[in-house]
């Protein structure tokens, strides 16, 4: 059985749409491993960045069937998969449902791991949690932004 990895996400956007970024922290069980990334974009908004940020984490992982615990204040994420919404939106191609390009995205690299959901409160001093929304909007407020090209798309 493999350890428990931890990932905090968050993100962000400054006028949402607006300039925005992810903030993550990724820690193991053990305490033994801590990375954290982000990144911000020139004109997103704010629930792009908190599934992109799910995203990379989950990304990141360097080993496949990792048991993944996903602490997110967004509902949008969170709800979407442990409720099952992603799953119908999926049959439906995504009909109008936004994000799609980020959502398949999701489902590539969901799959490969053993994901649960924990929704908790933002700004209720979790220490993660705001670490996460720190990074984000630090991301966010860079000048170096890249282009959210699934943005500009939709």
């Amino acid at each position: 059985m493999s350890k428990l990895i931890k990932i905090y996400t968050d993100g962000s956007s400054i006028g949402n749409p607006g300039p925005g970024g992810y903030g993550i922290v990724m820690l193991s069980e053990d305490g033994e491993y801590k990375k954290e990334f982000s990144q911000g974009f020139k004109i997103t908004t704010n629930n792009r960045m908190e599934l992109l940020a799910v995203i990379v984490g989950l990304e990141n992982l360097k080993l496949k069937n990792c048991n993944v615990k996903i602490y997110t204040d967004s509902k949008y994420v969170s709800d979407a998969v442990e409720k099952g919404w992603l799953f119908d939106w999926v049959k439906k191609d995504f009909k109008n449902k936004k994000n799609p390009d980020l959502w398949r995205r999701f489902l590539k690299i969901y799959k490969n791991h053993k994901v649960k959901f924990q929704w908790i409160k933002g700004h209720n001093n979790d220490f993660y949690n705001e670490r996460c929304d720190f990074l984000a909007n630090l991301a966010a407020k860079n000048s170096n932004l890249l282009e959210d090209k699934g943005y500009t798309l939709n």
